[in-house]
């Protein structure tokens, strides 16, 4: 359930009334005439069902709302209230596979910035994948999968294509391509460093690594996890359901890859680096083809049942 605070100006005040009232998913409606200052107007407040959220945004902006007052929404953890429980069984659908698209491009439009945080979690990543590659640890590859942020800009990437915010996706596009080269290049410097100081070596990077040697070495298989990383992503996203555990499903297929890049490029097995840099380029394009096909769904579904709860009974 979110809980929604709506600033109306006087002369759309009514009419914000009138709609919320109307709507099955609404509930605990309160209206506090002029006491909004900034804007000023009138300040309505309610509770509304995950089901209906998304319905009742998009009227509130279709009436401009937005231009003239101001839209702000609260997730609510608990309501204890029959008049709640009323509404959710009155709204169609499940809560839990609601989506509410406002509050999922909000959430994913602030991870596209290019930030020095970001820069330096995908590096660390990289560098620490790099480090389990040569060493042939899958523990130090899950370590770097926990600490990847790469999530963020893939997610946003996938909503933008959808509702088609093209400066949404430059920046999505511009902070997977400068965090992976930046990251790229730092893991090849410390490669170098770490071999002059002798604690690896090129000997290593060439032995048998049954235990990530999939890594570099792309397969049908690729797609297929990349496929999946990109369909549990945007459900988690969409169901609110978003934690570590979906970003280290989404790094299993990108930046241990990229650390195998830098790796190979610092010694020169440009045979590896040219496999690893397939992988990630592969598994990049799954995970935002089955990201965008997943919310595509996603929105035909609720469209549809949207039209189905808004027929007159019969019989």
């Amino acid at each position: 359930m979110l809980h929604l605070r709506v600033i109306a100006s006087p002369e759309q005040s009514a009419d914000v009334i009138d709609l919320l009232a109307a709507e099955p998913g609404v509930t605990h409606l309160v209206v506090l005439p002029g006491v909004a200052r900034q804007p000023p107007g009138d300040l309505i407040q309610c509770d509304v069902v995950r089901e209906s959220a998304d319905r009742v945004l998009q009227e509130l902006q279709r009436m401009g709302v937005d231009h003239t007052g101001g839209i702000a929404a609260d997730d609510v953890e608990l309501t204890v209230s029959a008049a709640a429980d009323r509404a959710a069984e009155r709204a169609p659908g499940s809560g839990a596979d609601a989506v509410v698209w406002d509050e999922i491009a909000a959430k994913t439009g602030e991870q596209t910035e290019l930030s020095g945080t970001y820069l330096v979690l995908i590096v660390v990543a990289t560098m620490i994948a790099g480090i389990g590659v040569l060493l042939d640890q899958p523990i130090l590859i899950v370590g770097a999968m926990v600490v990847g942020p790469e999530f963020g800009p893939l997610a946003a990437l996938c909503v933008a294509l959808l509702r088609r915010r093209w400066d949404v996706i430059g920046r999505s596009v511009l902070a997977l391509t400068v965090g992976f080269i930046a990251a790229m290049a730092v893991t090849v410097l410390s490669t170098w460093a770490l071999t002059a100081a002798g604690l690896v070596s090129r000997e290593m990077l060439l032995a048998e690594r049954p235990l990530t040697d999939f890594i570099w070495r792309p397969d049908a298989l690729s797609w297929v996890v990349g496929l999946l990383a990109g369909v549990a992503g945007m459900l988690s996203l969409t169901s609110k359901k978003s934690g570590s555990l979906v970003g280290v499903l989404i790094s299993v297929t990108t930046v241990p890859a990229a650390a195998n890049v830098a790796v190979a490029a610092a010694y020169g097995v440009w045979d590896e680096a040219g496999g690893s840099a397939l992988q990630l380029v592969i598994n990049l394009c799954a995970i935002v083809l089955a990201g965008l096909l997943t919310l595509v769904v996603q929105q035909v579904w609720w469209w549809g049942l949207a039209r189905r709860s808004r027929r007159p009974a019969t019989g």
